[in-house]
């Protein structure tokens, strides 16, 4: 701000300069029914809290590649986004036109690739989906880019099948009305969406094979082999998936004092978000850096160093 001292009205620049300083944040989330939403949420409330001059609110977002380019372009200060995606961004992959400019603030949870049946499909195995309506997540989502990469290792191309782009709500609707015969949601084991539509619907979720898992984690290492109990879903057998990490992002350019005072903030009222979001169990600074291939934000490394 220019000084104006000579102008007589110090005293309203100041005013105007506390003003400016109380920023307002963004973290991108995903849909309302998911985990990203209220996760964010609560991580947006810890921060306005804690940190002075600091107001963010959780904004509905179609999850992974959007929350991954606002941040790279500083249209969010923080996104969650699934692991595979970020690592794709950093390398400038498909579906992100260039090396996108995001860092790991910490690593979340795992997310688990669920593809969802009605109990009396014919669908038994990931191979029986060949010829299928089938969602593959929302336009923009993790779950869009984990679906149809997964599908693709498995030699499954998306013109193998009728596909669909819904995100979670509309994918259990579209399940529970009969108006697709599979769909794809990935996100934690026992997912709001998931849950719901297994209270009022009888449901199956398709395991892997051992043979698939491993097709799947070397085309991609960011993908690791998960056995998901029975009970997780009401009347859903146990099952056997890929799973990978999701990640806190920020830009790779953030102040550094700011991404350590939210890391350390974060990890200071985990017990709190763990009250809200039971999958932060994972969310231990064990695991900060459980994404391969890419490392921490400076500032959130410095907090990882001081502490592991």
């Amino acid at each position: 701000m220019k000084k104006i001292i000579q102008n007589g009205i110090l005293g309203l620049a100041c005013l105007f300069s506390v003003n400016v300083l109380a920023e307002n944040y963004t973290i991108g989330t995903g849909s309302q029914s998911g985990t990203y939403y209220p996760l964010g949420g609560i991580l947006a409330k810890i921060w306005s809290e804690n940190i002075d001059d600091f107001d963010m609110r959780a904004e509905v977002t179609a999850a992974s590649v959007e929350n991954t380019i606002k941040v790279s372009s500083n249209k969010q200060l923080a996104g969650i986004a699934m692991g595979n995606v970020v690592l794709q961004a950093h390398q400038g992959i498909k579906p992100f036109p260039r090396k996108m400019d995001v860092a790991v603030l910490f690593a979340l949870y795992p997310n688990v690739v669920q593809f969802i049946v009605p109990a009396d499909s014919d669908i038994k195995t990931i191979q029986d989906l060949k010829g299928k309506k089938i969602s593959l997540g929302a336009p923009g989502s993790g779950t869009r880019v984990s679906s149809t990469n997964i599908l693709s290792a498995l030699g499954i191309k998306e013109s193998d099948i009728d596909a669909q782009s819904l995100n979670y709500t509309a994918t259990t609707s579209a399940i529970a009305a009969g108006q697709i015969d599979a769909g794809a949601i990935v996100g934690s084991v026992g997912v709001g969406a998931i849950t719901e539509l297994a209270f009022t619907h009888n449901i199956r979720i398709l395991s892997f094979t051992p043979e698939e898992l491993k097709i799947v984690s070397e085309s991609n290492a960011s993908y690791q082999a998960i056995e998901v109990p029975a009970g997780s879903y009401k009347n859903v057998n146990a099952f056997n998936a890929p799973a990978v990490w999701n990640i806190l992002i920020v830009n790779e350019n953030l102040d550094t004092d700011l991404a350590y005072n939210m890391t350390k903030i974060a990890f200071e009222n985990m017990s709190k978000i763990n009250q809200v979001i039971s999958v932060t169990k994972f969310t231990t600074i064990k695991n900060m850096d459980k994404l391969q291939g890419m490392g921490l934000h400076p500032g959130s490394l410095k907090y990882f160093n001081e502490h592991k």
